[in-house]
């Protein structure tokens, strides 16, 4: 089946809390998911990234906008007539039913034929490597069994989009890097278009063609993972995807491409971007922890700071330091190598000129 696109044109979706009363959870949403392109929708819980993607599914009616899937428009359609899958949160097996039975369903809803449904199930079972599982039951599953089975049972019927509803929440660290790298393996071999939820940045990032970052149901940024942790639009994606330092900073002097910025007590020269400013101009920056060098010997290139906190987390070394009435994060890769700093330890800090980026002009 070919890919085809998904399109959110201007899609609002208001709810009545008891407490709270008219909650927007989504406002004015316009997106566009390319065919075959792997989409997630990110951002902190209640957000409206779930309500986007049940409204894609057809499980939630937009108050306002239209949603078309490929050419068609689905916004009046009811979600057994979009020719969806849906992965669910709690993968939503049928406990009475064995596996084969399980991913069967949507087949015998449609009226598929014995055969059809013996070789459809067979095909899909062995293309997420459950090969030999048919007669299996939920409960003899591990929980990435079951997660394999609702991948199973969302494809089986060709859908022309894959949605994901924050599927692998359930499972343990490191079966969750395991299921996401299946689940993108997966997408890529039937080159079908899919949005993804997940509020998990590093998720976000290791299984995206794109993601769209969203806080109080808009649509803050869309890029790619190099773009929304290398060049972010707004302080909130800056500090919701990765970790970073945001600082004031002063304007001393500017340049056609540069501008010299006044961090603490030193000068950086950094690149001006597409901003305009004038001296004295008062600006944020932003430089993310793994940038910032430590140093033991303390002169005039570096920053004195103090180690308020250090976690050992193997290859890396993450630092709190508190630098002239602030806090910064620091992250050291390859302590063997590069050695480490104890709690309460004076040590210098550099930043690298290159790393600094300016987030977000302020008030002069």
């Amino acid at each position: 089946m070919e890919a085809v696109s998904i399109r959110l044109e201007n899609i609002s979706k208001t709810f009545i809390h008891r407490l709270k009363g008219e909650v927007s959870a989504v406002d004015q949403v316009s997106l566009h998911v390319q065919p075959g392109e792997f989409l997630t929708l990110l951002g902190p819980s209640g957000c409206g990234k779930t309500t986007t993607l049940r409204i894609v599914a057809g499980f939630e009616k937009p108050d306002r906008g239209r949603i078309y899937i490929g050419e068609e428009d689905v916004t009046d359609l009811m979600a057994n007539q979009r020719n969806i899958g849906f992965v669910f949160q709690n993968y939503a097996l049928f406990p009475h039913l064995s596996v084969f039975e399980n991913v069967a369903y949507g087949l015998k809803v449609k009226g598929a034929s014995k055969i059809e449904i013996e070789k459809s199930v067979g095909d899909v079972l062995a293309l997420v490597g459950l090969k030999g599982y048919d007669r299996q039951f939920p409960h003899q599953l591990s929980g990435g069994e079951q997660q394999r089975v609702a991948l199973a049972r969302a494809v089986v019927i060709q859908p022309r989009v894959l949605l994901f509803d924050e599927p692998l929440s359930n499972l343990d660290a490191k079966l969750r890097v395991y299921m996401r790298s299946e689940i993108r393996r997966l997408q890529k071999a039937l080159s079908i278009t899919a949005v993804y939820v997940t509020h998990d940045q590093e998720e976000a990032m290791a299984i995206s063609d794109h993601i769209a970052v969203m806080n109080e149901g808009k649509i803050i940024q869309i890029g790619t993972a190099e773009e929304l942790y290398l060049r972010p639009e707004s302080p909130f994606v800056a500090q919701f995807i990765g970790k970073i330092n945001l600082l004031p900073a002063e304007v001393r002097e500017v340049t056609e491409k540069k501008v010299m910025l006044r961090i603490f007590k030193q000068n950086y020269r950094v690149s001006k971007g597409s901003h305009h400013f004038e001296p004295g101009q008062r600006v944020n920056v932003f430089i993310r922890p793994e940038t910032v060098e430590l140093v033991k010997t303390i002169d005039e290139d570096s920053l004195k700071a103090s180690v308020v906190e250090r976690s050992f987390l193997g290859e890396k070394v993450d630092y709190l330091l508190e630098l002239d009435g602030h806090t910064i994060y620091a992250t050291s890769y390859d302590p063997l190598r590069h050695g480490t700093f104890s709690l309460h330890q004076e040590v210098g800090v550099r930043f690298n000129p290159d790393a600094i980026t300016i987030l977000k002009e302020v008030e002069k």
